[in-house]
């Protein structure tokens, strides 16, 4: 049973930071492909970042140079490093695994911005 289990999320002040975790089981991890994705109230998902299996990343517009995506294949975990946050990054935080036509989710984390 393929299990994607994200925690971190809460509430946090404007220009803070917080790290998201989204630990993996049921997959070889190394060889799946890690995504950070999230959805706004009244919003489409997007996707955030994204991490290879051979650690090329890469990153949504509204969010580079503010969050870092990272992996550890020994943990099978995959992180993101939020600093910077603004109220336009409240969303639900959800990470995605995939490998050719397998596509895993997991059910999110909510991140709130607000003073």
């Amino acid at each position: 049973q393929v299990q994607l289990v994200e925690s971190g999320g809460g509430l946090v002040q404007p220009g803070g930071s917080l790290r998201l975790s989204c630990a993996a089981s049921g997959i070889v991890f190394s060889i799946y492909a890690m995504g950070w994705y999230r959805q706004a109230p009244g919003k489409q998902r997007e996707l955030v970042a994204h991490i290879t299996t051979g650690g090329s990343t890469n990153y949504a517009d509204s969010v580079k140079g503010r969050f870092t995506i990272s992996r550890d294949n020994a943990k099978n975990t995959v992180y993101l490093q939020m600093d910077s946050l603004g109220p336009e990054d409240t969303a639900v935080y959800s990470c995605s695994a995939s490998h050719g036509a397998m596509y895993y989710w997991g059910k999110g984390t909510l991140v709130t911005v607000s003073s």
